[in-house]
C-alpha cells in the first residue's frame, strides 16, 4: 500500500503538506495540490479508511440484516437502502438470516465486531427472544427496524399497517362476494404475520361473516411450494370455500399454479388475493390481486432515520425514536371478481 511518506520522499516535501494537499487546505498552493494529487493518482494511492475511522470514530459502513435476499419486497427495500447511503457515503455490509434466530444472533455480533455506525434488521421468522437486539441499545449503536419488528424493543421503526392492509384486502373479498374466506397465514412469531390475520378476523367480525379457524393455515416457509400444498389441502377440506387471503405473492402464485393444474377456474370459483406486489404477480394467469407494501420506499425511509441518529450520537444529541407507518394500495388484477 502506497503511503503519504512514500508521495512526499517522491516530491521531496513533507508528510504534512501531501495529506493538507489531498484534503484541500487553503494554506497549501494550487500547483502543489495538483502535483500531489498528480502523483497520488500515479503510485495509486488509497486512503487508509482503517486510520479514518480511528480518527472520526465512525467506520461509515452500516449493516443491513434481512430474513432473504431473492425475495421480491426485500430486494426493493435493499435498492431504496443502497441509493440513499451511496448518497451519504456510505457501505452497506448486507447480511441473511435465513429466517433463523440463532444466525440472527451471529450476525448481530459480527456487526457490531467490526464496529458499523448502525444497523437496520427486519427480524427472522424465528426471532422470539430479544435480548440480543437490546445488546445492540445498550452499546449505544443505533438500530433501525423495519416490516418484522419488535413492538417491545425500543427504537425507530418503519412498518405499514399490516392490520389495516389485511383488513382491507379481506373486505374487498367479501364486496366481491365471497362467503367463505380462508386465510393461508405466516409463522406465528413475526408481528407482521400476526398483524395481518388480525385483520382478516377483524373483517370478517365487521361484516357478519363467522370466523372459521379450520380456514386459517399455518405456512411455515411461505414458499410457492407450500401454496401449491395448501391449495390442494384446501380443496380437500372445504370445497365450500370462495376466497382466499393470502400472506404473500409467492404463496398466492403457488396457490394460482395449483387451482390451475386442477382446473379451478379463478376468480369464478375461487377469488385470490396476495400481499406485496412482486412483478410476477402481474404476469401469471389469472393475473393476481394484491396489497402493494412499498419497499423501495421503506428502505429510504429506514436509512434516513438510522443516518439522523449516527448523526445525533456524534453530537452527543438525544436521539428521539420514531415510528413510520407507510401507506399500502390494493392493485385489483384477475384473480378477484
Amino acid at each position: 500500500m502506497v503511503t503519504l511518506k512514500q508521495i512526499a520522499e517522491e516530491l521531496g516535501i513533507s508528510v504534512t503538506t501531501v495529506s493538507k494537499a489531498l484534503k484541500g487546505y487553503k494554506d497549501v498552493s494550487k500547483k502543489t495540490k495538483k502535483l500531489v494529487k498528480e502523483t497520488a493518482s500515479m503510485l495509486n494511492y488509497k486512503p487508509n479508511s482503517f486510520a479514518v475511522n480511528l480518527r472520526t470514530k465512525e467506520s461509515k459502513t452500516i449493516g443491513l440484516i434481512i430474513p432473504e435476499i431473492v425475495h421480491h419486497f426485500f430486494s426493493s427495500v435493499i435498492k431504496g437502502i443502497i441509493e440513499q447511503a451511496e448518497k451519504k457515503g456510505y457501505l452497506v455490509i448486507i447480511l441473511q438470516s435465513n429466517e433463523s434466530y440463532e444466525l440472527e444472533k451471529k450476525q448481530i455480533d459480527l456487526l457490531l465486531s467490526k464496529r458499523v455506525d448502525g444497523i437496520l434488521i427486519s427480524l427472522a421468522n424465528g426471532t422470539g427472544d430479544y435480548k440480543h437486539l437490546t445488546e445492540i441499545i445498550e452499546q449505544e449503536t443505533p438500530i433501525v427496524m423495519f416490516d418484522k419488528i419488535a413492538k417491545v424493543v425500543q427504537c425507530s421503526k418503519v412498518i405499514i399497517d399490516d392490520r389495516k392492509a389485511a383488513y382491507q384486502a379481506t373486505k374487498h373479498l367479501i364486496d366481491v362476494g365471497c362467503k367463505r374466506i380462508a386465510h393461508f397465514r405466516g409463522p406465528l412469531l413475526p408481528q407482521n404475520s400476526i398483524d395481518r390475520f388480525l385483520g382478516y378476523k377483524q373483517a370478517l367480525t365487521d361484516h357478519n361473516l363467522p370466523y372459521d379457524s379450520s380456514l386459517v393455515y399455518l405456512l411455515d416457509d411461505m414458499s410457492f411450494e407450500e401454496g401449491a400444498f395448501f391449495a390442494n389441502q384446501l380443496l380437500i377440506d372445504h370445497k365450500d370455500v370462495d376466497g382466499i387471503f393470502i400472506n404473500t405473492d409467492l404463496v398466492a402464485i403457488g396457490a394460482i399454479s395449483e387451482f390451475n393444474k386442477k382446473g379451478i377456474k379463478i376468480p369464478e370459483e375461487i377469488n385470490i388475493i396476495g400481499f406485496s406486489n412482486w412483478f410476477m404477480a402481474s404476469v401469471i394467469s389469472p393475473s393476481l390481486t394484491t396489497v402493494n407494501q412499498p419497499g423501495f420506499e421503506m428502505g429510504k425511509k429506514a436509512f434516513k432515520i438510522l443516518y439522523k441518529e449516527i448523526k445525533d450520537k456524534k453530537k452527543n444529541k438525544t436521539i428521539s425514536h420514531k415510528e413510520i407507518v407507510l401507506d399500502t394500495e390494493l392493485v385489483i388484477r384477475e384473480s378477484t371478481n
